[in-house]
């Protein structure tokens, strides 16, 4: 981790409103989707794989106990005196996104074994499954990108992993312009979308993995969860 002395100031306090708000309710809205999933479930009987409602909310136990040292405070800064808050930011990351590869697997499990009847129950389960997908992706590229938020900010940062527009036409963005969480979520959303980039270019070998990753689930939701869902309700 880099030493944020290196960095300047208002650098450092443009770092900490992404990691500690927006990237805070990026998780929070995520673990939302699987509180109200969980909740529906329950009311309505629905179950994945035989397991009852409730198994939606076994990831976000995890998920509060690893976001709740990157969003306070005290415990925060002690992380990043210790060189370890990438280190858990990533780990909070990939447990979002193994719970959610297996939520997935279990749903198609669940189609394959004709447990799915109801298109509305399907819906809202491929719709839970696609928007973690988008945002944690987002927070995947943003926290992995030249080495995350800290380390693009430094005099010396890594090489590019992804190339923006605006970095290939710097006269067309605003002075020092850097892109945020923002941006990575809206590639995110289009590689979802499209399964393809349309916006930033992948440069190196590892996010191009991960955006393969991510359209794998993306187009596996929409094609075979999404698309039965709407047969279901005709």
């Amino acid at each position: 981790m880099v030493d944020n002395g290196e960095v300047g100031t208002a650098d450092v306090h443009e770092e900490e409103i992404e990691s500690r708000f927006e990237a805070t309710f990026g998780v929070a809205l995520v673990m939302a989707l699987q509180v109200t999933l969980a909740l529906v479930s329950l009311e309505g009987g629905w179950k994945l794989i035989g397991l009852p409602g409730w198994v939606w909310l076994i990831p976000t136990v995890p998920e509060a106990a690893l976001l709740l040292p990157l969003a306070w405070s005290a415990p925060r800064h002690r992380l990043e005196q210790m060189g370890r808050r990438r280190m858990v930011a990533l780990a909070l990351v990939g447990v979002i996104t193994a719970a959610n590869v297996l939520a997935l697997a279990a749903l198609i499990a669940s189609l394959v074994a004709a447990q799915e009847k109801s298109g509305a129950e399907l819906l809202l389960k491929g719709a839970t499954i696609w928007s973690t997908n988008v945002i944690t992706f987002g927070l995947l590229f943003w926290e992995v990108d030249r080495g995350g938020p800290i380390r693009r900010r430094a005099p010396d940062p890594p090489p590019h992993d992804f190339q923006f527009p605006q970095d290939e036409n710097p006269q067309l963005a605003e002075p020092k312009w850097r892109p945020r969480l923002a941006d990575y979520v809206y590639i995110s959303f289009t590689n979802a979308i499209a399964f393809s980039p349309t916006d930033a270019m992948p440069l190196t070998r590892r996010v191009k993995m991960m955006m393969l990753a991510e359209s794998a689930i993306s187009a596996t939701t929409v094609l075979l969860v999404a698309a039965r869902a709407v047969n279901i309700l005709r």
